[in-house]
């Protein structure tokens, strides 16, 4: 099906730019962007009145099994260091976690994430007590909502050896049913070093190599991440990961709290991609990651948060701005990032209005009050533009989302059974 948007205002930050101008979509892909295209036989054509259309956005790191914890009681004993806030709310989550309770926190938070004007979830997943077929669930929750997904399942020597096979095994298995899929890709998941002994890492990245693709998972968080690789092998955190074959094209690690500067500067040499996850950094208490040292190849994630990449931009730019060591302008570039994330994954250009492009946009009911340009592109990105001026969305040439409705999820009763499913996740919980 060929489509013609006409009356666009076309803004993208990689690299910045905006105007006026026409796309004309055909497979899934932009097949031409000029001035005042004519429509040709047969092609549906849709006039957007000038209004502001940008790439769909993409949140690099995220945990959809936590969209049903909004609201619930915090731990009877308050946490007080990063290890026992995984120890008494996260790690009791995951392992409540049946799969009716998957499907229903991935549909709904895949639902809030279109409407936030995000396309793509990289998504790291745990659920102990539902691990085969776990990633199968998530992916028929994100696909009935109609965005990308990169899935992966936690490894995690936590629950012992038999979990932790059953585990490699799970992302085995979406891996080789993944490949050459045009809408979903797997990682291999990691929970973090300090989790994992040296047999699990090495298995993880001899799974990656097998595959020929990378590692998902959190790394240096917390300084207990480094403390604990220092112990199990007298070297820095990230040796231990290039020892494990972890450290390779296609690997994406989040936070990076705590990497010391030569770190990131082995980094900046190779093919892992770094996640920062600002409000998760600033709700848990563990630090601002250095964004000035982040390497190019560096995205936004929210790990757990909602994926509202407007908000998750503005929060690490203003954390960073608080920092006189930060680079706050590094903030744009990440979110850029995350398009070129995707590129690299799924083999096809993301983040751009050019032909061979997916067909991935977010239309913005957005009225300035000042001019949007090349030069201030950002500066209305960070100031301006906003999950509540997302109107319509469209991805690989289809409206997923129009005038702020789901062509066919009843939103209403999704949410009531979501809540449903969350009062008896809760409960158990207690």
């Amino acid at each position: 099906m060929r489509t013609l948007l006409k009356n666009c205002f076309l803004v993208t930050l990689d690299p910045p730019s905006a105007g006026k101008g026409d796309i004309r979509i055909d497979g899934g892909s932009v097949a031409e962007r000029g001035a005042s295209l004519q429509a040709g036989a047969g092609e549906e054509t849709v006039d957007l009145g000038g209004k502001v259309v940008i790439p769909g956005m993409v949140c690099a790191h995220t945990h959809l099994y936590s969209s049903l914890v909004r609201g619930m009681n915090p731990p009877k004993r308050k946490p007080k260091t990063f290890l026992q806030l995984l120890r008494r709310l996260w790690w009791k989550l995951d392992r409540a976690l049946d799969e009716e309770s998957v499907y229903y926190s991935a549909l709904a938070g895949a639902l809030e994430s279109l409407k936030c004007g995000t396309t793509l979830l990289v998504d790291h997943h745990s659920s102990p007590n539902a691990i085969a077929g776990s990633l199968d669930i998530i992916r028929e929750a994100v696909a009935e909502v109609g965005l990308r997904g990169v899935l992966c399942y936690e490894v995690t020597d936590r629950g012992g050896k038999k979990e932790r096979d059953a585990a490699l095994e799970e992302n085995r298995r979406f891996l080789a049913a993944t490949e050459g899929d045009g809408r979903f890709r797997g990682l291999v998941g990691a929970h973090a070093s300090f989790t994992l002994g040296k047999a699990s890492l090495e298995a993880c990245g001899e799974l990656a190599s097998a595959y020929r693709t990378g590692v998902h998972m959190h790394v240096a968080e917390d300084a207990c991440d480094v403390r604990d690789a220092r112990r199990r092998s007298g070297g820095g955190l990230l040796r231990r990961l290039e020892n494990a074959g972890i450290v390779r094209e296609g690997s994406v690690f989040a936070h990076c709290v705590h990497l010391r500067p030569a770190e990131f500067r082995a980094l900046a040499t190779g093919g892992t991609w770094l996640v920062h996850n600002p409000r998760s950094n600033m709700n848990n208490g563990v630090g601002h990651a250095p964004v000035q040292l982040f390497p190019g190849r560096s995205a936004l994630g929210s790990d757990g948060f909602p994926a509202d990449m407007f908000e998750e931009a503005r929060s690490g730019f203003f954390r960073a701005q608080e920092d006189p060591a930060a680079a706050g302008g590094r903030i744009p570039e990440m979110v850029a990032g995350g398009w070129r994330l995707a590129a690299s994954m799924f083999g096809t250009p993301f983040g751009t209005f050019s032909g061979g492009a997916v067909a991935d946009f977010t239309v913005l009911d957005y009225r300035p009050p000042t001019p949007v340009n090349e030069a201030n592109a950002a500066g209305h990105f960070l100031f301006g533009f906003g999950s509540s001026s997302v109107e319509s969305v469209m991805i690989g040439g289809k409206w997923v989302l129009w005038n702020r409705m789901h062509p066919v999820i009843d939103e209403e009763a999704l949410m009531r059974r979501a809540q449903d499913v969350a009062g008896r996740l809760w409960k158990e919980l207690d």
